[in-house]
Protein backbone atom coordinates (compact mmCIF):
# COMPACT_ATOMS: atom_id res chain seq x y z
CA UNK A 1 0.00 0.00 0.00
CA UNK A 2 1.03 3.48 -0.60
CA UNK A 3 0.36 6.85 1.20
CA UNK A 4 -0.26 9.47 -1.61
CA UNK A 5 -0.50 13.12 -0.10
CA UNK A 6 -1.29 16.08 -2.15
CA UNK A 7 -1.13 19.52 -1.69
CA UNK A 8 -3.22 21.48 -4.26
CA UNK A 9 -4.61 24.73 -5.06
CA UNK A 10 -8.52 25.25 -2.80
CA UNK A 11 -9.81 26.32 -5.71
CA UNK A 12 -8.98 22.92 -8.11
CA UNK A 13 -10.34 20.51 -5.14
CA UNK A 14 -13.90 19.89 -5.98
CA UNK A 15 -12.84 18.96 -9.31
CA UNK A 16 -10.48 16.82 -8.02
CA UNK A 17 -12.51 15.01 -6.07
CA UNK A 18 -15.03 14.48 -8.57
CA UNK A 19 -12.65 12.91 -10.91
CA UNK A 20 -11.05 10.34 -8.01
CA UNK A 21 -14.55 9.28 -7.57
CA UNK A 22 -14.85 8.82 -11.34
CA UNK A 23 -12.14 6.45 -11.01
CA UNK A 24 -13.24 4.65 -7.86
CA UNK A 25 -11.44 6.49 -4.84
CA UNK A 26 -13.79 6.89 -2.59
CA UNK A 27 -11.90 7.58 0.48
CA UNK A 28 -9.89 10.13 1.89
CA UNK A 29 -8.85 12.74 3.87
CA UNK A 30 -8.70 16.61 3.75
CA UNK A 31 -7.41 18.92 5.72
CA UNK A 32 -7.11 23.08 4.82
CA UNK A 33 -3.25 24.14 5.31
CA UNK A 34 -1.36 27.00 4.54
CA UNK A 35 2.29 27.10 3.05
CA UNK A 36 5.00 28.85 1.01
CA UNK A 37 7.39 27.71 -1.87
CA UNK A 38 8.24 29.18 -4.99
CA UNK A 39 5.34 31.78 -4.77
CA UNK A 40 7.06 33.33 -1.33
CA UNK A 41 3.71 34.71 0.33
CA UNK A 42 1.26 37.25 -1.21
CA UNK A 43 1.24 40.95 -0.72
CA UNK A 44 -2.60 42.54 -0.22
CA UNK A 45 -3.58 45.62 0.90
CA UNK A 46 -6.22 46.57 3.59
CA UNK A 47 -7.77 50.39 4.07
CA UNK A 48 -4.18 51.83 2.47
CA UNK A 49 -1.72 49.47 4.14
CA UNK A 50 0.10 47.05 2.36
CA UNK A 51 0.74 43.65 4.32
CA UNK A 52 2.90 40.55 3.77
CA UNK A 53 1.05 37.30 3.73
CA UNK A 54 3.91 35.08 4.01
CA UNK A 55 2.29 31.96 3.50
CA UNK A 56 -0.66 30.72 1.15
CA UNK A 57 -4.02 28.47 1.61
CA UNK A 58 -3.47 24.68 0.15
CA UNK A 59 -5.53 22.10 0.77
CA UNK A 60 -3.68 18.67 1.79
CA UNK A 61 -5.58 15.55 0.33
CA UNK A 62 -4.15 12.23 1.56
CA UNK A 63 -5.25 8.70 0.47
CA UNK A 64 -4.01 5.36 1.47
CA UNK A 65 -4.63 2.76 -1.66
CA UNK A 66 -3.07 -0.29 -3.45
CA UNK A 67 0.35 -0.03 -5.14
CA UNK A 68 -1.51 -0.87 -8.46
CA UNK A 69 -3.85 2.33 -8.38
CA UNK A 70 -0.93 5.19 -7.57
CA UNK A 71 0.09 6.04 -11.01
CA UNK A 72 -3.67 6.21 -12.18
CA UNK A 73 -4.56 8.68 -9.08
CA UNK A 74 -1.42 10.48 -9.46
CA UNK A 75 -1.95 11.56 -13.10
CA UNK A 76 -5.48 12.27 -12.27
CA UNK A 77 -4.34 14.45 -9.52
CA UNK A 78 -1.93 16.13 -12.18
CA UNK A 79 -4.23 16.34 -14.72
CA UNK A 80 -6.77 17.87 -12.59
CA UNK A 81 -4.89 20.41 -10.44
CA UNK A 82 -2.05 21.53 -13.41
CA UNK A 83 -2.72 25.53 -13.78
CA UNK A 84 0.51 25.65 -15.20
CA UNK A 85 0.92 28.54 -12.58
CA UNK A 86 3.54 28.69 -9.59
CA UNK A 87 1.60 26.83 -6.78
CA UNK A 88 -0.10 24.44 -8.63
CA UNK A 89 1.04 22.01 -5.90
CA UNK A 90 3.18 18.50 -5.13
CA UNK A 91 2.46 14.97 -4.79
CA UNK A 92 4.37 12.95 -2.45
CA UNK A 93 3.89 9.02 -2.03
CA UNK A 94 5.15 7.17 1.16
CA UNK A 95 4.82 3.48 1.38
CA UNK A 96 2.45 1.88 4.09
CA UNK A 97 3.33 -0.66 6.16
CA UNK A 98 -0.40 -1.58 7.07
CA UNK A 99 -3.55 -0.62 7.74
CA UNK A 100 -6.42 -1.44 10.37
CA UNK A 101 -10.16 -0.72 10.41
CA UNK A 102 -10.42 0.08 13.96
CA UNK A 103 -14.77 -0.77 13.37
CA UNK A 104 -14.25 -4.42 11.77
CA UNK A 105 -10.76 -4.94 12.70
CA UNK A 106 -9.57 -5.66 9.10
CA UNK A 107 -6.23 -5.40 8.23
CA UNK A 108 -3.73 -4.10 5.05
CA UNK A 109 -5.74 -3.70 1.87
CA UNK A 110 -9.13 -4.81 3.18
CA UNK A 111 -9.12 -2.11 5.73
CA UNK A 112 -8.32 0.88 3.02
CA UNK A 113 -10.91 -0.02 0.17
Amino acid sequence: MKKIEAIIRPETFQELRDQLSQIGILGLTVTEVAGTGKQKGQTGVFRGTSYEIKVVPKIKVELVVPVEKVETIIDTIVETCHTDQIGDGKIFIYAVEDAVRIRTKERGKDAVL
